[in-house]
């Protein structure tokens, strides 16, 4: 016998519940809050929801989530093109413009190297990095990866592939504690890692 009096409930907390970080407790509370809200609220949630799986997209250049080929960064003439800074993923664009301290362009790899979990460079947007290096106007490429092993490996696979004499290649300074992620450390130390970033070697 089901603990839930509805299907549709029951359905509704198995889908909530596949969220990561979402247990059954707290999709039960979130479709229990859905069905209180207004039917134009909950539809709107489900269409904006809709909408970010069918209609966005990646830059094509840097690879960063957007709404169109080419991302509101890479698209801004303000932005430094001799500044490039190298990210894991999205999360940590976004964990870098909320210091306000970096006024370059990314490039997100889309993960680190990590033989344990079969991801190898070819898995990464590597080759994507080689190109953008030789053929725009870069002088700096800031390496901000994680401080793990794999994030370690991947900023020394990057720097053989990227290395030349007119290229300066830095990594941000040990504020962010080792083995930690970017888009959890606070964005005094974040921005300060950025500003004060030391020389790849």
């Amino acid at each position: 016998m089901t603990e839930y009096s509805s299907s549709l409930l029951e359905n509704a907390v198995s889908e909530l519940a596949r969220l990561p970080g979402i247990g059954k407790k707290t999709a039960l509370r979130l479709a229990l809050h859905l069905l209180r809200e207004d039917t134009q609220r909950t539809e709107k949630l489900a269409h904006s929801l809709v909408q970010l799986r069918e209609k966005i997209m990646f830059c094509k250049k840097c690879h960063n989530i957007s709404d169109t080929e080419l991302c509101g960064i890479c698209s801004n003439p303000r932005r430094d093109e001799n500044l490039l800074c190298v990210v894991e993923d999205m999360r940590d664009v976004m964990a870098i413009e909320r210091t306000s301290s970096f006024n370059g362009l990314y490039h997100v790899l889309g993960g680190v190297i990590s033989p344990v979990e079969g991801i190898s460079p070819s898995d990464l947007k590597i080759n994507s990095l080689v190109e953008r290096v030789k053929n725009e106007p870069i002088k700096e490429v800031v390496l901000a990866l994680p401080a793990t092993i794999e994030g370690d490996t991947t900023n020394y696979y990057i720097f053989k592939q990227i290395k030349n004499e007119a290229l300066k290649v830095t990594t941000i300074a040990k504020g962010v504690s080792i083995g930690d992620a970017l888009e959890f450390a606070d964005e005094v130390t974040l921005g300060r890692s950025i500003i004060n970033r030391t020389l790849f070697e």
